[in-house]
């Protein structure tokens, strides 16, 4: 195969791998009750629960490492050290967009149509529905396994609102982002 077509399609297919990976770990090992003592699971209920707590970069960074470690050697026994070394590398950087994501959409208003949309399919998991929309950066696998919900208007709980989702001022939801988010309950 021409290694011109055949390069971005090994970083593509590493990329879905990611995407899979993502909504199975969250799904299963985040939110099914008889899996959840796992240690990603319990990172997950203290993310849910805190809103804001992030699993430490330091912990993120050794995941990555073992998750290449795993996937090099067979991907390059399979498709050989170009095509295998590349679809690791898609899986594994893939893998880094998810976090980096996942963070700015805590801590950041959404930047542009992809980064306003990942946000509130996010937080419709977070303050809606924790059994639908999955993934973080694809509704593609809640799609497949009919988890997707579309999002309306989000209720999120005064105690876990974001930052930049209300005026410090008023405590109200910013105007740009009223017709997406209400508050429901009260601060502690």
């Amino acid at each position: 195969m021409n290694p011109l077509f055949a390069v971005p399609l090994a970083l593509l297919l590493g990329a879905l791998t990611w995407s899979f990976l993502e909504y199975c770990i969250h799904r299963w090992l985040g939110h099914d009750r008889r899996l959840r003592g796992n240690p990603f699971g319990q990172e997950h209920t203290r993310h849910h629960s805190q809103g804001d707590y992030f699993a430490p970069t330091h912990k993120k960074l050794l995941a990555a490492l073992g998750a290449l470690l795993l996937v090099l050697p067979p991907s390059v026994w399979v498709a050989g050290p170009l095509l295998g070394g590349t679809y690791a590398g898609g899986l594994v950087a893939f893998y880094l967009y998810y976090e980096v994501l996942h963070r700015r959409e805590h801590t950041h208003a959404g930047i542009g149509p992809y980064g306003r949309w990942a946000r509130r399919h996010h937080f419709y998991h977070h303050f809606v529905d924790p059994s639908a929309n999955h993934g973080v950066t694809s509704p593609l696998w809640d799609v497949v396994f009919g988890t997707y919900r579309a999002p309306g208007v989000i209720p999120v709980p005064v105690k876990l609102k974001m930052q930049w989702l209300t005026d410090p001022q008023t405590g109200e939801v910013h105007a740009p982002f009223s017709a997406w988010y209400t508050l429901r309950g009260r601060a502690s």
